[in-house]
């Protein structure tokens, strides 16, 4: 579903993204970690048509993003950390204009809508304009919106953060009902016992590059740790927090 190869991003002198390559199958839920600043949103934002590559190609649902970036974003969903929404406007109408977008029938989107709202709990809002939700409300209403066109690819920077335990809850469910029906998700997330609990495979990135690439076992098997200021006493069993620690540690420059 989400092939890239030698996939580089720079800013003048500045490399953000090194020679990145990846291959990302169907049905797969792969979670992205990293310091803040390694590359997980330049990559994100390059693969959802945000930002051009400056180097290397990525193939999205078999189609190239070079060649055909808008063909592309009707197939994916794309989930910023820090989602935009129209203040301004109801959930409904919210959620009526975003179908709008992707020109789905009239019928189809007051028929999704019934079933998204009550999935979400926001029956009780439907008339309430955005800028009155809460922050969880916000962001269920954003999953409501980014499943509505049926995207085969996700997109996903930071879901979890300040939500109550429910909202993550029922966020996780969905993820893995997505990927389960086929679908595919690449996601970012500084909350690692979530990566822990529900990525497949992990991927964890470092000032550019990729430095670890598996499951949970695969890296636990792989990689030899030796103690830090950051990871003073790892256990036998390490966790996704000491490998984590122990492979971007600011003096580490291990790559895979």
């Amino acid at each position: 579903m989400i092939t890239i190869d030698g996939l580089c991003k720079t800013y003048g002198t500045f490399e953000a993204l090194k020679n990145l390559s990846l291959d990302i199958p169907s049905g797969e839920l792969f979670c992205f970690l990293g310091p803040n600043g390694a590359g997980k949103t330049t990559t994100i934002k390059i693969l959802t048509g945000l930002l051009r590559p400056t180097a290397g190609t990525a193939i999205i649902d078999g189609l190239d993003l070079r060649e055909n970036p808008l063909a592309i974003k009707q197939r994916i969903g794309y989930i910023p950390d820090m989602p935009y929404l129209y203040d301004r406007l109801t959930t409904t109408e919210f959620f009526r204009f975003t179908g709008d977008l992707y020109n789905i029938p009239k019928p189809e989107i007051r028929t999704t809508l019934e079933t998204a709202f009550e999935q979400f709990g926001l029956q009780d809002h439907r008339t309430s304009l955005v800028k009155e939700l809460s922050h969880g409300l916000r962001q269920r209403l954003i999953y409501a919106t980014t499943f509505l066109h049926k995207p085969t690819v996700m997109f996903i920077d930071e879901p979890f953060v300040g939500l109550d335990p429910y909202t993550i809850r029922l966020i996780k469910d969905l993820l893995r009902a997505h990927t389960q029906n086929g679908g595919t998700i690449l996601l970012t997330t500084h909350i690692l016992a979530i990566a822990e609990d529900i990525a497949d495979r992990i991927g964890i990135i470092h000032q550019g590059h990729l430095v670890a690439l598996g499951t949970l076992d695969d890296l636990r098997a792989n990689f030899t740790f030796q103690p830090s200021s950051l990871s003073p006493s790892l256990s036998p069993t390490p966790t996704l927090e000491d490998i984590f620690l122990d492979l971007t540690r600011p003096e580490s420059k291990r790559e895979n």
